[in-house]
């Protein structure tokens, strides 16, 4: 019967509950494949059966058997015929066709006793190695004759010293290989600490990273890894190979790829270079269509599809399908984009007004304050809309008609230099607050010795009242000094270079937007905190408008041509 219990119990764990294949097993084991299907059958290992005692080739033989055996009951123990004699009588003169096992089963139970000590040691020569044979033979040369039983046989070699066993002598190679099996298998379950593996492979630089791919890549990683870190602790290649089930050139690839480039090259992915997309061919017919329109070719479309250039790339002999033309495309850089509509001016002094506001901005002192001068309003104190996050299945909504609970305007200037505002809320957007804005900044900064007043070109900001206004201010202070003040007027339609329009866009998205207040003075309330918030802030830490932004402003607060501070949605 199969000794080794343990291995018996071991596969078939391996198997029925770590999901192990009986193929990795037979190779791993050596076992064959018929025995692995007896340990799935039965939880113990099974007593052979006996052999069957039916015997075909000999039957028609059995009578001359016993008349032999019945004949050597009658002579002395040397001169009795061996086993082996009647076989080979029986094959000589009887033309017998069977084997000697076959005469050996037959004979044994009806005459256990029958034998000598040269067929006792027949059976037992065939099982054991050469070694021991040879040993067993000189020592049944010094024994005593009468030594005839294989009873007394046995207690003559235990006698001697040596204790006869069939069990065949270890196989070291067998050994060794499992042990190498064992140590890949405890590898591979993260059985061996990193310090551990340090000392049996060595300490290289690409340690960490040949085990983050073995343990966390694909199978060819996998196999890379486990061949790399297997032939530094000093696995054969045979042992490797066959645990990985790879080829040994496969092996020595990895190995020679890993010494000359290193981790990057072992794991590098192969490039096919027969690949369409980069054919610079099919690129250049590709982008050649895309700058051509589409009527060109009879489609009526304005713009192109992927399934239209497919088809016509196909029809012109440069087939080429969608994830090709896709790949193409996207590697250049070309991206699906909706035409932005953005505010132009058309006044004609554009670029002396700019100019302007440049130089003073480039020399602004420190006794000088640059003003970013703007309206926000009017708009109604309502239920407003708005983004904001959301559990699932939840949609707030917001009535399309609902009673107002009051209306203003904040009239308000970002002073650039201290990324200040100063605001005050009006009844009506005219000529009236601007100059209101204006004594108002006169009389906070009267430190300084020149303010800036930039505004668009609404007509209440160019207004003959306000310049005469302005004028006359500074005539009231030529003769005993005190704070000049100078308008510094935006071009026409470029509400896009007022820098306050950031500031209202981005208070208007941090407290109006999803606002629900009960009152005008409850808005107002929210808009003086915003406000005062944003110049502490600036206060402790310094910055010049555009450098820092306040809140979720859309655009840097800095004065730039190509800036869209004025925000479409803010209402």
């Amino acid at each position: 019967m199969y000794r080794d219990v343990a291995q018996w119990s071991s596969i078939r764990n391996q198997i029925l509950r770590k999901g192990i294949s009986i193929r990795r097993v037979v190779r791993e084991t050596g076992i064959s494949r018929k025995t692995v299907r007896k340990m799935l059958d039965h939880p113990l290992p099974q007593p052979y059966r006996p052999r069957s005692r039916r015997y075909p080739k000999l039957g028609p033989h059995t009578a001359s058997v016993r008349r032999m055996l019945q004949e050597n009951a009658t002579l002395p123990p040397s001169a009795r015929l061996s086993i082996k004699a009647i076989y080979e009588r029986i094959r000589d003169e009887e033309n017998f066709g069977g084997s000697y096992g076959s005469v050996k089963d037959y004979v044994r139970p009806i005459a256990p006793d029958f034998g000598c000590i040269w067929e006792y040691t027949y059976d037992l020569l065939v099982s054991l190695e050469k070694k021991r044979a040879i040993d067993f033979l000189f020592l049944l040369s010094r024994a005593d004759p009468p030594v005839i039983s294989p009873a007394r046989t046995e207690q003559f070699f235990r006698d001697a010293g040596r204790v006869i066993s069939v069990t065949p002598k270890p196989d070291r190679r067998a050994q060794a290989r499992q042990a190498a099996f064992d140590w890949m298998r405890a590898l591979i379950q993260k059985k061996i600490s990193l310090d551990a593996l340090r000392r049996e492979v060595g300490d290289f630089p690409d340690i960490a990273i040949l085990l983050d791919r073995l343990y966390s890549g694909r199978l060819s990683d996998r196999n890379r890894s486990m061949a790399i870190l297997g032939s530094r602790h000093g696995l054969s290649s045979d042992t490797v190979c066959s645990f990985l089930g790879i080829d040994k050139k496969t092996y020595r690839k990895y190995l020679r790829t890993f010494e000359t480039g290193r981790q990057g090259a072992v794991f590098a992915r192969k490039i096919n270079t027969a690949r369409k997309f980069d054919n610079e061919a099919v690129k250049q017919t590709v982008f050649g269509l895309l700058h051509e329109p589409p009527s060109n070719y009879g489609i009526n479309r304005t713009t192109w599809i992927m399934r239209d250039l497919s088809r016509v790339l196909r029809e012109t002999g440069r087939p080429a399908c969608r994830e090709v033309i896709c790949k193409i495309t996207k590697a250049a850089g070309y991206r699906w984009r909706k035409a932005r509509i953005v505010l132009t001016s058309r006044d004609p002094n554009y670029t002396e007004k700019l100019g302007r506001i440049r130089s003073i901005l480039s020399g602004l002192g420190p006794d000088e304050a640059f003003f970013s001068i703007d309206e926000f309003g009017p708009f109604a104190v309502k239920m407003k809309p708005g983004r904001a996050l959301s559990a699932p299945g939840e949609q707030r909504v917001v009535p399309q008609w609902q009673k107002s609970r009051g209306c203003m305007i904040i009239t308000a200037a970002l002073e650039l230099s201290g990324n200040q505002v100063t605001h005050f809320y009006s009844a009506k957007k005219n000529t009236v607050e601007m100059i209101r804005m204006m004594e108002v900044l006169v009389e906070k900064y009267h430190d300084r010795r020149k303010l800036y007043l930039s505004w668009d070109a609404a007509s209440w900001h160019i207004s003959k009242r306000l310049c005469q206004r302005v004028e006359e201010h500074n005539a009231s202070i030529l003769g005993g000094g005190g704070l000049m003040v100078e308008s510094a007027p935006l071009p026409s339609g470029a509400q896009f270079l007022n820098v306050i329009e950031s500031i209202f866009s981005g208070m208007a998205r941090s407290i109006i937007h999803n606002s629900d207040y009960k009152t005008l003075d409850e808005a107002k309330a929210a808009i003086d905190r915003y406000f005062a918030d944003r110049n502490a802030h600036f206060l402790q830490h310094p910055k010049r408008a555009g450098k820092k932004i306040w809140g979720k402003e859309r655009e840097s607060a800095e004065f730039s041509e190509a800036n869209n501070c004025k925000d479409p949605r803010y209402r």
